[in-house]
């Protein structure tokens, strides 16, 4: 049987209903139903094609005889007419109210059947008009809320995460770079300087035909509006919604266009007064001494050389320590992607990952690694179906059967424990310490001050047990700001108690964020770039952690998983006492 959704799609749909069935007034045992029954897909160690294929799907606990026949058909044909209909009973931009934090269903639906509003912009204009407090269980501070969480909302919209754009921008890349007419190509903007999210896809290419080449670009399948059309430059937005400009320049003036058009501003505006001091003028066109005669540069590191400086990858142009880096000599030698032996902080069907152990490890030893550290969630993780001290004991013995057998990696035992609100841990120090790394993670109560939250999280990075803490700041991004938390004193406690800091590489983390980690680095902490993979494709989401690592200036010397097995358990050893 070929199922067109997979489970993750199906989830959300489940999830969606809840929703839509809370906006409706139901019965909210109704939407409790779709609810758990979602939650009960994500944390089943099985795949949904396994579940329907055994006849195991009916009787999961949580799904009953109709909420069975409800995931078959979606999974099958890919609809759902009930949820076609739930639908369509509302506008389609009541679900952008949505997504504004802690505005949940039941207020949406408040505000929808009592003031009628469908919108973000007639949200906005009734919170600027006070007339939201007025509401029973609004009030002011709410109001103002949601009006910061419109700007919000607002921000995110016009950005899509790296993955998104990257995938995006790869096959117009690809027409634009192989068309006849074009001498060189190459992507530009925030996309070449790999940042974590990405506000439109800029191409630059050289041409003695431009007006070829934009026609080109204008006529490929992917474009949906041309919002732009000159003889030089064209804008367009694509069937995603995401926009994109190509620029076409006469090939003696690609160096100089490629270097403005990658950015960033602050960055260009550092190179145009470091050319100033040598008598010149930079611009995205040329570099020219002050008589008029044009620098000749053949490519980006010529334009570097002329103004006495080494060449500065693009990750590192972000207007903050390259240009004195580059004075000096000292641009660091940046991790490479093929760098990392091995990985930590991945997920088996024991928890919420989808995968088996062995499916895990085929997939690590299929990327070249050496060792894999399988990190499942503990017991205070239930929504994850975390692991208690007896099922990891099992696990254990499953790791060790494999190790015994060699397979393509050594897998290393893990997990990836629950800090609790006072900072204590879900498994007793004497168990994290049999293992060979523990990741401690936040994944409630992140309405904590500032204050507390810090503490929570220096009381867990001293436990003996603890290797790193997962994901740090707890962002999402495009979905929510990272919690309070005093990031600095967390990293002087990493140095203190010798523990490392992790790079969490999945696209909607990325966390530590690269900012952050040019401070930890300057005080000598190692970094774990991991993928807290849930499947096997996601360990691939390593390339977006070693991004972060570029930016922040890392060399692979301080990536502590870019050391052979042997050198890497004995950097592990160290983070524990004795």
């Amino acid at each position: 049987m070929d199922l067109i959704l997979e489970k993750k799609s199906v989830i959300q749909i489940l999830e969606e209903i809840a929703v839509l069935l809370d906006l409706a007034g139901e019965n909210p045992f109704k939407s409790r139903a779709y609810s758990n029954a979602a939650r009960v897909l994500e944390t089943t160690g099985e795949s949904l094609e396994e579940l329907i294929r055994s006849g195991q799907l009916g009787e999961t606990k949580g799904i009953g005889k109709a909420l069975e026949e409800k995931i078959l058909t979606l999974a099958v044909t890919g609809t759902l007419e009930y949820y076609e209909k739930l639908r369509g009973q509302f506008p389609p931009t009541l679900f952008d109210l949505l997504k504004i934090p802690n505005l949940g269903p039941k207020k949406v639906k408040t505000l929808y059947s009592t003031l009628g509003i469908q919108s973000l912009d007639e949200l906005e204009k009734a919170c600027q008009a006070r007339i939201i407090r007025a509401l029973s269980g609004f009030g002011e501070k709410t109001e103002q809320r949601i009006l910061e969480g419109i700007e919000r909302v607002r921000t995110y919209a016009a950005r899509v995460l790296l993955p998104a754009a990257e995938s995006a921008a790869q096959p117009l890349f690809e027409s634009v770079s192989s068309h006849p007419a074009t001498l060189r190509a190459s992507l530009c903007g925030s996309l070449r300087r790999r940042r974590e999210t990405i506000k439109d896809i800029d191409l630059l290419a050289s041409s003695r035909e431009p007006g070829e080449l934009i026609e080109a670009f204008t006529g490929l399948p992917q474009v949906k509006t041309i919002t732009g059309q000159g003889s030089t430059k064209a804008s367009v937005v694509l069937e995603n919604g995401i926009a994109s400009d190509l620029r076409v320049v006469a090939d003696d003036e690609f160096p100089f266009a490629l270097n403005y058009f990658t950015g960033s501003k602050e960055h260009n505006t550092l190179m145009r007064s470091r050319a100033r001091t040598f008598g010149y003028r930079l611009n995205e066109y040329a570099l020219t001494r002050e008589n008029g005669e044009i620098l000749s540069c053949q490519n980006e590191e010529a334009i570097y050389w002329a103004l006495e400086l080494d060449y500065i990858p693009p990750e590192l142009r972000e207007g903050l320590h390259e240009i004195g880096w580059a004075m000096n000599r000292a641009v660091p030698s940046l991790i490479e992607y093929g760098d990392l032996k091995g990985t930590l902080h991945c997920h088996t069907r024991a928890s919420d990952g989808e995968a088996s152990l062995e499916e895990m490890a085929a997939a690590a030893g299929a990327l070249g690694y050496q060792y894999l550290g399988i990190g499942d969630h503990s017991k205070a993780a239930f929504y994850a179906n975390g692991l208690d001290e007896k099922r990891l004991a099992q696990q254990w013995e499953e790791i060790d059967r494999y190790n015994r057998q060699g397979g393509p990696v050594k897998i290393l035992k893990g997990s990836e424990v629950d800090i609790l609100r006072d900072g204590e841990l879900d498994f007793a120090e004497e168990i994290l310490l049999e293992c060979d790394f523990a990741v401690g993670s936040v994944h409630s109560q992140f309405a904590l001050s500032e204050a507390e939250m810090t503490q929570r999280l220096i009381c867990a990075i001293e436990s003996p047990g603890i290797t790193f803490l997962g994901h740090m700041t707890g962002r999402l991004l495009l979905q929510r700001e990272p919690y309070p938390v005093d990031v600095a004193k967390v990293i002087d406690a990493t140095a203190r108690n010798g523990k490392w800091i992790e790079i969490n590489s999945n696209p909607w983390r990325l966390d530590l964020d690269w900012r952050a980690c040019l401070e930890a680095r300057d005080k000598g902490v190692l970094f774990c770039i991991n993928p807290d993979a849930h499947n096997t494709a996601g360990l691939a989401d390593n390339r977006y952690g070693i991004d972060v690592a570029r930016k922040a200036g890392l060399g692979r010397e301080a990536i502590a998983n870019t050391r052979e097995l042997n050198d890497f358990c004995q950097l592990l050893k160290k983070t524990r006492p004795g």
